[in-house]
């Protein structure tokens, strides 16, 4: 659990670490920080696994959740992986090889379009080209991109449009990888509107503890008692405190 707090000088900072991954092990953390804290949160953001916004919904009732931008973007790329290999064991009947028209793709599939060179442009129009079925590959890409480009609009209002009229039409998209990728943002829709809301709240602090512990664990090679584990990312990544913290 990550305060992301803004101030003068906004920094993650590491408010606990308990054992497990489950709604269950967020929730009993909240219940035991008390009154004072959970009505001290305004937003809380998370990835999207039910789990959590469950124990988002139960415990912080008047908190807004907020559906982390960059796992969104994440589950776009994922479906279109999910379409691209599809694809490509529907027409050459095997796993992707070097010299294939959509394994040579696969890592240009994941950049965004408008930091594409000519060359990476070339690639993909040749690769779509190579097969009638590809389209299928073209469109889930488009899906996809569109779908980052609701977080790099001039403004929230357009942002929030083009995330609407994603979750609006996604879902009926005759290719079923994106029509699912679709159900999903319906399913997460108001989470998913609220980053517009928010000034733009993200994970992005949280990824950041992470990778201090992770460097911490990696440094010590690993800790076999979980309690001194969690003292030593306490005090490396910011420490626990009883004060009521605005943004989780």
């Amino acid at each position: 659990m990550v305060d992301l707090t803004h101030g003068p000088h906004p920094t993650a900072r590491l408010l606990d670490l308990v054992p497990g991954r489950s709604g269950k092990a967020y929730r009993d953390w909240l219940q035991g920080r008390g009154k004072t804290f959970r009505e001290g949160i305004r937003i809380a953001t998370l990835d999207p696994f039910q789990g959590y916004k469950n124990a988002i919904d139960d415990q912080l009732e008047d908190a807004t959740c907020v559906l982390d931008a960059f796992h969104i973007v994440k589950l776009g790329s994922a479906a279109v992986d999910d379409v691209r290999r599809r694809i490509q064991q529907e027409t050459l009947g095997h796993r992707g090889r070097k010299g294939d028209p959509l394994f040579g793709i696969r890592h240009v599939l994941r950049a965004g379009r408008e930091r594409l060179t000519m060359r990476q442009q070339t690639r993909l129009e040749t690769a779509f080209a190579a097969d009638p079925t590809h389209v299928a590959v073209e469109v889930a890409y488009h899906c996809a991109q569109d779908l980052r480009d609701v977080f790099h609009q001039s403004t929230p209002a357009q942002g929030r449009r083009l995330a609407q009229r994603l979750i609006d039409t996604l879902p009926s998209c005759p290719i079923p990888e994106i029509a699912r990728l679709g159900k999903t943002l319906r399913r997460w829709k108001t989470a998913f509107l609220a980053y517009f809301d928010t000034s733009g709240a993200s994970n992005g602090g949280t990824e950041a503890v992470n990778g201090i512990i992770e460097l911490g664990r990696r440094i010590a090679r690993g800790f076999r008692n979980f309690e001194h584990y969690r003292l030593r990312m306490l005090l490396i990544a910011g420490g626990l405190d009883a004060s009521p913290h605005t943004q989780l």
